[in-house]
């Protein structure tokens, strides 16, 4: 198929030019910035302009639209990204450009500010040298996460009404708000979508197929003290902060994020605060395993009964809460067709599946859950939630390829 690159780089270029910084604090509301519904007015603009239909944008910032079947047969499909891009550094404005022909070497970024991309540092880009590669300034992120995912499918969309040569039964697409938020899936309407399955175009590097990812826990962990003037503290005051610090050395050495990979599971402390009267962490508990996962739940626990016994009962206090669940479980229970659909159309334009286990979650995990099995695509960006984020041209290309070929597959299916 004859993409217009030229046109793919310039509706990219025109999403990155949205602030759409999710807040990871503000959790009560829907979207969790306004910056997110203002592209979200946009999109629903572009997508009645290409000629979609059922096009809807609810109250709470989720857009869905359908492309009608034109003759193909086959279960109706979902294409699903999100609009919003990482708190976790700079949002904007963003000052892309494309470094043509990529040389190999690093990348001055920023003459004003000494910022430069090292490969060094970086030395995944190599793969891309000879390509046209889009960064920043080095002052924010890209924001191809996911962006370039919403590229992809709207690029798709446009191309299938285009050619209506190729028959494809109905498709739709969803985009939504605060993936990064983790709470994106809470409010997306698995029935009012419709589909039989679906695929959230919200991967990284080219050929990523990905249908295993993490069970995820984000407990929180109150320890209590008391306080006491410190010159007559002894026998009486008990320091929560010393008690925090007690609690991070009796987790298992080694078992944290920078000392795995793989499907090796961890804990995290990712966050404390406190005083000596009470001291707060939020902790991260991953596992591909849901065995394991479930005994290292257990593991806190037994850590919090230690404490409490040599502290006093009630000293420390853990607060549960399972965010997300290995995908893998639901599409290995029947669903591996649409694992194989995805094998073979990217084979067939080019791309060669890589099939790693996801170091995190997604959208797809939980509405996976939810009813609609819902395995993750690749977008081609790489060094997401960094300043030193990139997108190779050629890849994003190929992601949208990727949709318009799953289409056509799933449209030949009696």
């Amino acid at each position: 198929m004859n993409l217009d690159r030229n046109k793919l780089i310039a509706r990219f270029t025109d999403y990155i030019s949205y602030n759409t910084q999710s807040d990871e604090e503000n959790d009560q509301v829907y979207p969790s910035t306004p910056g997110q519904l203002v592209l979200a007015r946009h999109l629903v603009e572009e997508l009645k302009n290409l000629g979609l239909s059922d096009i809807t944008l609810d109250e709470n910032g989720y857009i869905m639209a359908t492309l009608p079947a034109n003759g193909g047969e086959g279960p109706v499909i979902g294409f699903i990204s999100h609009m919003d891009t990482s708190p976790d550094a700079p949002g904007g404005p963003i000052h892309p450009r494309i470094v043509r022909n990529y040389d190999g070497k690093d990348i001055l970024l920023n003459q004003e500010k000494h910022i430069v991309f090292s490969t060094k540092d970086f030395p995944e880009i190599l793969k891309y040298k000879g390509q046209d590669i889009m960064v920043t300034d080095g002052t924010t992120l890209l924001g191809s996460d996911d962006k370039a995912g919403v590229t992809a499918i709207v690029s798709a969309m446009e191309y299938l009404l285009s050619h209506p040569e190729i028959r494809h039964g109905k498709i739709r697409i969803g985009f939504t708000p605060d993936e990064e938020t983790g709470r994106s899936p809470l409010k997306f309407d698995v029935k009012a979508f419709g589909a039989d399955f679906g695929y959230t175009v919200d991967g990284g590097e080219l050929g990523g197929l990905e249908y295993e990812n993490f069970n995820a826990a984000n407990p929180t962990v109150t320890i209590y003290g008391r306080s006491v003037h410190t010159g007559d503290a002894k026998g009486k005051m008990v320091n929560a902060i010393s008690i925090a610090s007690e609690w991070q050395e009796m987790l298992p050495e080694g078992m944290t994020p920078e000392c795995t990979e793989g499907r090796e599971g961890f804990y995290h402390i990712y966050k404390i605060e406190g005083t000596v009267e009470k001291c707060t962490l939020s902790m991260l508990i991953r596992d591909h395993d849901h065995s394991l996962f479930e005994k290292r739940k257990a593991f806190l626990h037994h850590m919090a009964d230690f404490l409490n016994q040599k502290y006093g009962e009630g000293t420390v206090v853990i607060t549960p809460h399972d965010v997300y669940y290995n995908m893998l479980d639901i599409i290995q229970d029947g669903h591996m067709d649409i694992i194989e659909l995805a094998r073979k159309a990217m084979r067939n334009v080019g791309v060669t599946p890589v099939e790693n286990p996801i170091r995190g979650g997604t959208d797809g995990a939980q509405l996976s859950f939810k009813g609609l099995p819902c395995p993750d695509l690749f977008t081609g960006g790489a060094n997401f939630h960094s300043r030193f984020e990139y997108l190779p041209i050629d890849s994003m290309v190929k992601a949208c390829e990727t949709v318009i070929e799953i289409t056509r597959l799933a449209g030949e299916k009696k």
